[in-house]
């Protein structure tokens, strides 16, 4: 890899031991004279092997030891190798009794330091000569490393199960670093709470949140500003002004926070096809880029800005925006080696185009299903009531999208397809009091003399049954009572005579 130097000090050591007998091992020299030719070696100076610049000079009974080291071997460079002490990795100071108290100790307290453990073993040696000798800090210190004794973070009294789980892992699963191949293949979202208060135009007080969206594989700063809130809004209103910049990725990962479980957030991306990865509860490590980032705010940015006594909301995101774009995006990136820029153009991408505004607000939108009343054709979201336009009046469960934060509009969706039918504005009364009313588009009612006509036939169905009927030749199936509108006059008579 380029610019990477990888040193092996057994080695390095050895071939420089062998640089400085080498001459003497192809031409010994005579009897008595081994002597002065150590002398002229021991004069002279020898390049480290690993310090550029470091020069070394060695003893006569040094040269010497090497050279009959190294004389008669068939492999001169592996017998002059350091050898590893057969006491390797084996405390030749602390009793065992005092690795008994050290262990019991960082049992106890895992989160304190190097430091304080020695401090404190040393107090406890002190007190209790059965330990034996206290050891040097190093030594400790050594061996607590290669036994895995390293401080971590102790679980707090009241822990909630998401950080047992995460101290958990933390000491059972590594911990990698990692870049993705391709520009725009994931995006790291974060907010940062700032540590200087800002005052608006009322005389208020308040802590910015900074919302900062960064590419994985370049490092750009795709977008970044500050908000008074940490809301699903300001979330949504800030990632979109990256889509405009930018381009859509394929992969964005944000934290577990309330306004990223937003439902118009989730269905948002959820539309626009980025898969939303979620870092593992109280794991900031896996935003470490992002992490990185906020530290050059803090310590470069707002460093700069120490001098502005009363800063506003608009003065902080002006400065912010030249920052990121004049210094960040284009300042060279340590690990990089160039900058967000330069990388962001030579990588290949797989970034996608932004859609429109309008594309990106119905996007980013919850969804809801609210029967339409028929007595005035209008639905309720959340306390709101919106017309809908009269042409839809004969659908009875209706599909709607909408921002909770935005309620000046709402979307009709076709319930099949998803596509936005129309839009729909809260109901205003007043507009409505003029009475005029529009054409429903309907049928106009049939004439009279239509309906008489078609009142003088059955229904299809009831006239196919009478006929039916009337083909069995069967009698009625009632005795019919006959009555007439008039008197029986000879009943009459009979009755007067």
């Amino acid at each position: 890899m380029k610019g990477q130097k990888i040193h092996d000090n057994v080695d390095g050591w050895a071939r420089l031991r062998f640089s400085v007998i080498g001459g003497l091992l192809a031409s010994p020299p005579g009897h008595g004279h081994l002597w002065k030719e150590l002398k002229k070696l021991s004069s002279q100076s020898w390049n480290h092997p690993f310090e550029e610049g470091k020069k070394l000079r060695f003893d006569v009974s040094t040269i010497e030891r090497w050279y009959y080291q190294a004389r008669g071997k068939s492999d001169p460079i592996a017998a002059l190798t350091t050898r590893v002490r057969s006491d390797r990795n084996q405390s030749r100071v602390m009793s065992s009794a005092l690795i008994q108290a050290l262990e019991q100790q960082y049992k106890d307290h895992v989160d304190w330091s190097y430091q304080l453990h020695y401090d404190n073993l040393h107090i406890v040696v002190q007190a209790n000569a059965e330990l034996g000798e206290m050891p040097s800090y190093n030594t400790l210190r050594r061996y607590m490393k290669r036994h895995g004794f390293r401080p971590r973070q102790k679980v707090p009294d009241k822990a909630t199960a998401g950080q047992i789980e995460a101290l958990k892992r933390r000491d059972e699963r590594e911990t990698r670093s990692f870049e993705f191949s391709h520009v725009h293949g994931l995006w790291h979202l974060d907010f940062h709470h700032g540590k200087r208060l800002i005052v608006d135009s009322l005389g208020q007080w308040h802590i910015p949140k900074a919302l900062c969206i960064l590419d994985d594989c370049s490092r750009l700063c795709c977008h970044i500003q500050w908000y008074l809130d940490e809301t699903a809004w300001s979330l949504v209103h800030g990632l979109s002004q990256a889509f405009y910049k930018r381009g859509l990725p394929r992969v964005l990962m944000t934290d577990n926070g309330s306004a990223m479980k937003a439902k118009e957030f989730t269905n948002g991306l959820e539309h626009l096809g980025i898969v939303h990865e979620t870092t593992l509860a109280y794991s900031p490590n896996q935003n470490g880029k992002l992490e990185t980032l906020w530290g050059q705010v803090e310590g470069r940015l707002m460093k700069m800005l120490s001098n502005i006594e009363s800063l506003t909301l608009q003065y902080l995101n002006d400065a912010t925006q030249a920052w990121a774009e004049m210094e960040y995006n284009r300042r060279e990136h340590r690990e990089l080696g160039m900058s967000a820029l330069e990388r962001m153009i030579q990588e290949a991408g797989v970034g996608r185009e932004a859609p429109s505004a309008e594309e990106v607000r119905i996007a980013f939108c919850q969804e809801v299903r609210r029967t339409q009343r028929r007595s005035d054709g209008t639905v309720t979201i959340d306390g709101v009531r919106f017309e809908i336009p009269w042409r839809f009046n004969h659908l009875d469960r209706l599909r709607l999208r909408y921002q909770s934060w935005d309620l000046s509009m709402a979307f009709l969706v076709d319930e099949r397809e998803g596509t936005v039918l129309s839009r729909i504005l809260p109901l205003d009364k007043r507009r409505h009091a003029d009475g005029c009313r529009g054409k429903t588009g309907q049928r106009s009612p049939l004439s009279q003399q239509e309906a008489q006509k078609k009142n003088n036939e059955p229904a299809p169905l009831l006239k196919h049954y009478m006929a039916e009927y009337s083909s069995t030749g069967l009698p009625p199936a009632y005795i019919p009572h006959e009555q007439s509108s008039e008197p029986d006059k000879s009943e009459g008579e009979d009755n007067n005579g």
